[in-house]
């Protein structure tokens, strides 16, 4: 088994050139990941504005992949020896999550951004639906890098398993002497307790803890999978409110090869408090949460159809507001 990892769920060309160089060389993380929402918040500065209102010939799209692919290449240069030395290093960039329900479309991107960017420790990220699996299998067998978003449910982690495994396998056979490929199956967490927990709390039941049963669930079924390439992601790991400690869900799943994806704010608070490895949530504990949201009335795959269905459209909004504002 191995480590606990930290990745930064932020980037921003001015962050990265400065405080998150020092982060990297400081060993506070070792690994960034970008989203569509991410993107759209950073390209409202006027560094990039400018940038982008000189880029006459190029669609708003052609535009944001300049951008975009510039900062992910600026951190994957700074992560780039963590990636040498066997200390992840990846740096995640997401296909216009408006192709989600099209594998052809996804895998063209991906090869695209991946062959732009030109950096051996880029990750493709690609939204966890069936044309996003089989998406994932392919670019995995020519060899580019894999994480899989928006995990909301076992069903969805079972799936991206079986793509990761069929991928490698490909690639194998065809590479038998290169190192395979990685993938990541990132987990969302906080999301199910701001839907579940004002429900919950009325009927005096335990708040705060579904998104973290569920992201234990789902990390002892990717361990059990005995994947060599492919690891467990927790994402969506912000706290909002003051009831929780910021870094509430980053040192709760401290779990022994897995890897916690978080916003600035919280990998300070978590930096600043004592945390360490923790054994993963029993299965009895599991259960226990699994069956208060039951008894507060919820059907488990309403749940998970909810959220993923709102995380894509989420996305869309922010990519499509990202793409407006480069006009």
């Amino acid at each position: 088994m191995g480590k606990f990892s930290l990745w930064c769920d932020f980037i921003e060309r001015d962050f990265v050139a400065g405080e998150f160089l020092d982060m990297v060389r400081n060993g506070d993380v070792n690994g960034a990941t970008s989203n569509p929402a991410i993107f759209n918040s950073a390209f409202k500065s006027s560094a990039y504005k400018l940038q982008a209102d000189k880029m006459t010939d190029k669609s708003e799209k052609q535009k944001y992949e300049t951008l975009a692919c510039e900062d992910i290449k600026a951190a994957a240069r700074a992560l780039i020896l963590n990636y040498e030395n066997g200390d992840d290093g990846f740096v995640s960039i997401e296909v216009d999550p408006n192709l989600s329900n099209d594998t052809a479309a996804t895998v063209a991107e991906g090869k695209r951004l991946y062959a732009q960017i030109a950096m051996p420790n880029v990750m493709i990220k690609v939204p966890a639906t069936q044309a996003g699996y089989e998406a994932m299998s392919e670019l995995i067998a020519s060899g580019i890098s894999v994480n899989a978003t928006l995990i909301f449910s076992p069903d969805q982690a079972a799936s991206c398993a079986a793509a990761f495994r069929a991928g490698s396998d490909k690639f194998k056979a065809a590479n038998p002497d290169k190192p395979l490929p990685q993938g990541v199956i990132s987990i969302f967490v906080s999301r199910f307790d701001r839907l579940l927990d004002e429900c919950l709390a009325k009927q005096g039941l335990k708040t705060s803890k579904f998104g973290i049963a569920n992201a234990s669930k789902i990390y002892k079924q990717i361990i059990a999978q005995n994947l060599p390439n492919v690891r467990a992601l927790f994402a969506s790991t912000g706290v909002k409110g003051g009831e929780l400690s910021p870094s509430y869900y980053v040192s709760e799943l401290m779990y022994e090869n897995a890897i916690n994806t978080a916003p600035l704010e919280t990998i300070k608070a978590f930096l600043a408090s004592n945390s360490s490895i923790k054994e993963p949530m029993s299965d009895t504990e599991i259960e226990l949460a699994f069956e208060s949201v039951r008894l507060a009335g919820f059907e488990l795959k309403s749940v998970y159809d909810r959220l993923l269905s709102e995380g894509l459209e989420a996305f869309e909004k922010a990519f499509a507001d990202m793409l407006a504002a480069l006009k």
